[in-house]
């Protein structure tokens, strides 16, 4: 797959994920708890904002809610 990989927990945007690194080395010396804070909403703004979601019931497209990119799974 060329924009998403797998890494154990589901599926993450490449592209957003180079993002993040991004925004990660401005915040590097700040603990997890201050990047993401405490989970008391109902939406909780976490560090993996390109965690990828399926964009069809056959599962065979994933879409990344943050960028909007999608791909196909089964394409060889």
């Amino acid at each position: 797959m060329k924009d998403f990989y797998h890494n154990g927990f589901g599926w993450i945007c490449c592209q957003c994920e180079r993002d993040m690194q991004l925004v990660d080395e401005d915040t590097d010396n700040l603990s997890r708890a201050f990047r993401e804070g405490e989970a008391e909403s109902r939406d909780p703004d976490l560090v993996t904002k390109g965690l990828a979601k399926w964009a069809d019931p056959a599962r065979r497209f994933l879409t990344c809610p943050q960028c909007g990119i999608s791909e196909d799974t089964e394409m060889n």
